[in-house]
């Protein structure tokens, strides 16, 4: 606990978070480390393995198979949000699941199945995009600072 919240707690207070501490268990961290770091590598080889199948089967090339291979991707997260089966998987996995494209369509998913109740628009609509709305308010503005700093250095090549 850091030093600044601990000054604040009274004698009593300090010794209950020493005693916690010390029956707290341990993590077990490499489990962990591990089980994320599969999960997250099995979604990363299925993810290539989508894209791969549009360039051999749909001759698409590597470029224009990347668009329909995320959208698999996050179909699949959706679908398996959905049927409750991604929630299982991130608990045994934690941080492996978090591979942006899927964990990111997990979280919207979830989001909107809970509000459901709610509403469409209010419920369904609302809750969805408070989560969606700082990631791609973060996404759009990261876009427009590389294209002003790619056109600066285009100006300054050119002479």
């Amino acid at each position: 606990m850091p030093d600044q919240k601990r000054k604040k707690l009274t004698p009593i207070q300090q010794q209950y978070q020493e005693v916690a501490k010390r029956h707290e268990p341990p993590r077990p961290l490499l489990r962990n480390f591990t089980r994320a770091f599969l999960v997250g590598g099995l979604i990363c080889l299925i993810g290539q393995g989508i894209q791969d199948m549009f360039v051999r089967v749909f001759d698409f090339t590597e470029k224009t198979a990347s668009s329909p291979t995320v959208a698999v991707l996050i179909f699949c997260s959706v679908l398996l949000t959905g049927f409750g089966v991604y929630d299982r998987i991130a608990q045994w996995a934690g941080a492996g699941t978090a591979v942006p494209v899927t964990g990111f369509a997990n979280s919207i998913a979830s989001a909107a199945i809970e509000h459901r109740s709610e509403g469409l628009v209010l419920g369904v609509g609302g809750n969805m995009f408070k989560l969606a709305g700082s990631v791609i308010v973060f996404g759009v503005f990261s876009a427009f600072v590389i294209g002003i700093v790619k056109t600066l250095i285009k100006m300054g090549g050119i002479g």
